[in-house]
């Protein structure tokens, strides 16, 4: 277990660079504080990187922590929760029906699966970008860019992090919103940087509970991946996601039936900023190559690529550096689209939670929004709707159940980014935790 969080805990390295710095790039000097942070806005305070990755203890997690799989351990489902055994079954019966021969695919992708039908039965996103699944399986289209024209869809993965606040704040100072894809693990060991996520007005969606190759996985792990992540951010946040993204995007028709059935869908992208291949022990890829690629995207924009529809971008904050570099490059991606919007926004999903009371501002409103000097933030209505900072308003684990597919989504898309997809062995551990990893914050977190 040790070694699992070892290789795959986020937390930045404390050396100077540009997420940490302040008011004309001078880094932070603060006091150490001591005093944990009990809620939101004591820990979106705190300037110093270690500090911030100081464990801490928040009740609501200590109470439903046994109800949960063991974090970056590949998910399963606890024996004590009928409730999700009872969903599984019948999700775990519509795959057997639909595709009955459907099998799993190696998590070295396709170099490990040589002798793969090469007209791709499966939709297989890893193998080459197939992102429309056969309509006799009844499951929409992967989502792999939004519609408005000129406009980019921005998504960052990997979240939460907990050095997280000088992007964030920077998020804020720029009055912009983007769609958040949260893993499961890091929110039960960071609760209040999630749930400060979802504070700032950022559209907050499933990235699975430890960050593995989903086709890779059998129908129950896949099920518990998405169900226990989906649900972590139910009893933090009093709101049921119905996004998701596969890490590294690898999904295939068996993976898009079981998140259907979790009312989840997929969101992909067009457009990779390859940030968490960067500075990697043996990746060929270099921070030069990083810049190249959002030039890239600021070039199509500028010459005009996007003006029918728009695209959806590829980024990540499982580090210091994917962080700093985002935060380099989001101006001059502002400069360059009409709007940067989060994908819900992008796509007119006004509700994009399962639960009603919960609004998110469509895709005039938010442009409207980003004209105003002060940040907005999602809006709810109803008596149950507030953000729920001590998950009281949330539902027992187990008791969200969901079959329909999100209305709206497109009928079509586009054929993705295959070039991005390729894969290498022991990709699932190299795309997070590349930062510094402090054993002894893991091994403290434990023992709360």
């Amino acid at each position: 277990m040790i070694a699992a969080l070892l290789s795959l805990l986020l937390v930045a390295a404390p050396a100077p660079a540009v997420a940490h710095a302040g008011c004309g790039g001078h880094e932070l000097i603060v006091p150490r504080q001591m005093a944990a942070p009990t809620d939101v806005a004591s820990q979106s305070q705190i300037k110093d990187p270690q500090q911030q990755c100081t464990p801490y203890q928040y009740p609501r997690i200590a109470a439903i922590q046994a109800n949960y799989p063991t974090i970056w351990q590949t998910a399963t489902i606890p024996a004590a929760d009928t409730a999700a055994r009872e969903l599984f079954a019948r999700i775990n019966a519509t795959v057997n029906e639909k595709l009955p021969n459907a099998g799993l695919k190696p998590a070295a992708g396709p170099p490990g699966l040589p002798n793969y039908d090469r007209s791709d039965p499966d939709c297989w996103w890893t193998w080459q970008g197939c992102s429309t699944p056969n309509p006799s399986l009844g499951i929409p289209a992967d989502v792999v860019r939004i519609p408005e024209p000129n406009s980019l869809g921005m998504t960052v993965d990997d979240g939460p992090n907990c050095s997280q606040n000088a992007f964030y704040d920077f998020l804020r100072e720029q009055n912009q919103k983007v769609s958040m894809y949260y893993i499961g693990s890091n929110v039960m060991i960071w609760p209040l940087q999630a749930m400060r996520g979802h504070q700032d007005g950022h559209e907050i969606c499933v990235h699975t509970w430890s960050h593995q190759a989903m086709t890779s996985l059998t129908n129950e792990q896949v099920f518990a991946e998405l169900y226990y992540t989906r649900q972590i951010i139910k009893d933090l946040m009093g709101f049921t996601s119905r996004c998701w993204r596969p890490p590294q995007g690898d999904v295939d028709n068996r993976v898009r039936l079981i998140a259907a059935g979790l009312n989840l869908t997929n969101i992909l992208w067009i457009e990779d900023s390859n940030d968490w291949r960067a500075n990697v022990a043996g990746s060929a890829v270099t921070p030069a190559d990083v810049d190249r690629r959002y030039q890239g995207v600021i070039d199509q924009a500028k010459g005009g690529n996007y003006s029918t529809q728009g695209t959806i971008l590829l980024s990540h904050q499982s580090t210091n550096y994917t962080m700093s570099t985002l935060m380099k490059w989001l101006p001059q991606l502002k400069a360059a689209f009409a709007h940067v919007v989060p994908v819900a926004s992008g796509m007119n999903w006004t509700t994009p939670y399962a639960e009603s009371n919960f609004t998110y501002p469509s895709f005039a409103q938010i442009i409207a929004n980003q004209s105003a000097s002060a940040p907005g933030s999602v809006s709810a209505s109803g008596p149950s709707a507030s953000v729920s900072i001590g998950g009281n308003n949330a539902a027992a684990s187990g008791s969200v159940t969901g079959t329909a597919s999100r209305s709206g989504a497109p009928s079509g898309s586009g054929a993705g980014s295959a070039a991005s997809s390729s894969r290498a062995a022991g990709w699932r551990s190299s795309e997070v935790g590349t930062g510094g990893v402090v054993l002894a914050a893991v091994l403290a977190w434990a023992a709360l």
